[in-house]
């Protein structure tokens, strides 16, 4: 376990920059004795810490601790909200429903999440170029703010369409009320912030930097924005070239992916790091909250008996093909045993099939509330398999792809490949079913469902009251509060 793999605190940069040279000059003589503008960024260390400070945001409730697992998950076909009834989660049931009110927790800590990292992001890329430091962290610290700005715009360009585009600090509050940028732009900025990122980002760490951003991370997120743009051949290259050259390979058993022993490991691309025992009660911590959240309601096999939120649809468990390995490692199904040789109800509170997310679960690790230690992967190997199978078709190259991702998940077999001659729209569809099932509740299959359509013509969707203008989330009321140029989103 490394100093930089759980962030090392950095977050006491959370405001240090943020608008710089603004406001009254209050004292005429500067302190000495604190962190400020003028004293930070010197050494190596600082924009070490800076650049932490950047990724930090990723482990919090804004993220993976709360808001991508609400929005990319129960807002999907994959699960419902599940809890204690009533109005337990009702952030989690207004997606669930598709009744987004404009002040919806998850989709405000989204946005707001999203714009801290960028903001820290943007200080970094003033800063650091000119401090006289070690080049080599220079360079790095670079490209991992460019790599993380891009990851905070995807997110915030795919769930919310045109957003204000912000590159440098502000020096006034005016510069920060800016209006919406067009999609085309912003998506311009990602892709120049990875292809810069790939340049400057070492192509593997050691030791305490294990855990940071890789050019290969980059290559693989450049991967898939190409991909939900559109740009077929652009991401071909991008998942070509890391399938042949970046070392990466797949586990030989899909549950491989989601163990502590194994974070950072042979298939990962990247991942938000998290770190137990060091806190209680909050989702902005260093640990993760999903064990206990998603831990089957009140069997006691995690610290407070499990909360049982984001369970699983009936339509997708029972979607699974004969012989998946992969169901179970993701589902907790009735029958299924404990830790503590109990097994799992046929029905529990939120849950009246019995089904759960199993995926995230590690049990009772320690003694304190919310707080797993088990990394979240925001790509791995098998995503950029299935970029490329979708992004070329049904050739030889696409049916490969594919198949080594099914292969794994059907124990070897080879019986259950796609087979030649399919059609390319019936291949495209087997790709994405095949994302469902490979990628499951790693928070992303929302924005999938959007990207392929499936969101406005999924049945169980339509069940639920989807409409048109819930391929966007409405921009937080909130911001438009204190930031008149931002308009609404339709239907909001």
């Amino acid at each position: 376990m490394s100093t930089f793999t759980k962030y090392s605190g950095s977050a006491l940069l959370l405001t240090l920059g943020l608008l710089t040279s603004c406001g009254e000059k209050f004292l005429e003589e500067a302190p000495t004795d604190q962190v400020t503008d003028a004293n930070f960024y010197k050494t190596t260390t600082d924009a070490i810490q800076a650049t932490n400070a950047v990724y930090s945001e990723l482990s919090k409730a804004g993220q993976y601790n709360s808001a991508l697992w609400g929005i990319g998950d129960i807002g999907s076909d994959l699960s419902t909200t599940g809890g204690g009834g009533g109005g337990d989660g009702l952030e989690q049931q207004q997606l669930d429903n598709f009744n987004i009110p404009t002040t919806n927790v998850l989709t405000t800590r989204l946005w707001g999440s999203c714009y801290v990292g960028i903001g820290r992001a943007n200080i970094v890329l003033e800063k650091v170029p000119g401090m006289s430091i070690d080049p080599a962290i220079q360079t790095r610290s670079i490209g991992e703010a460019e790599f993380l700005r891009a990851k905070y715009y995807f997110d915030l360009v795919r769930a919310f369409g045109d957003v204000p585009l912000l590159t440098k600090p502000p020096k006034t509050t005016a510069e920060v009320n800016v209006p919406r940028t067009p999609v085309s732009q912003v998506y311009a900025q990602i892709e120049a912030d990875l292809l810069d990122a790939m340049n400057k980002l070492p192509a593997s760490y050691s030791g305490e930097d294990i855990g940071r951003a890789t050019k290969w991370s980059a290559a693989a997120l450049l991967a898939k924005v190409y991909l939900t743009e559109g740009k077929m051949s652009e991401a071909a290259t991008q998942a070509r070239n890391i399938i042949s050259s970046s070392g990466k390979s797949l586990w030989a058993n899909y549950g491989d992916n989601f163990k502590v022993a194994n974070e950072n490991g042979k298939e990962s691309m990247f991942e938000v790091q998290y770190i137990a025992g060091r806190n209680q009660w909050t989702q902005d911590g260093l640990g993760w909250s999903g064990n206990e959240f998603m831990g089957p309601r009140g069997q006691g096999i995690v610290p407070q008996g499990g909360y049982g939120f984001n369970i699983p649809e009936p339509d997708f468990v029972e979607g699974y093909e004969t012989g998946d390995t992969r169901r179970e490692v993701t589902i907790w199904m009735p029958g299924d045993k404990y830790p503590d040789g109990r097994v799992q109800p046929s029905s529990l509170p939120g849950s009246p099939n019995g089904y759960g997310v199993k995926k995230w679960f590690i049990g009772k690790v320690n003694t304190n509330v919310w707080d797993s230690e088990l990394n979240i992967p925001v790509m791995r190997l098998a995503e950029v398999y299935l970029i490329l199978a979708e992004a070329v078709g049904p050739n030889a190259e696409g049916l490969n792809a594919i198949n080594t991702v099914r292969r794994r998940a059907f124990g070897g077999a080879t019986n259950r490949d796609i087979a030649a001659g399919i059609s390319a729209e019936d291949f495209k569809r087997a790709v994405w079913r095949e994302r469902k099932y490979e990628l499951a509740f790693e928070m992303d299959r929302w924005f999938d469902m959007k990207r392929t359509g499936e969101l406005l013509t999924s049945p169980q969707l339509k069940a639920k009251g989807v409409k048109p203008h819930n391929v966007l989330l409405p921009i937080p009321q909130s911001e438009r509060d204190v930031n008149s140029g931002l308009s609404q989103n339709p239907g909001y």
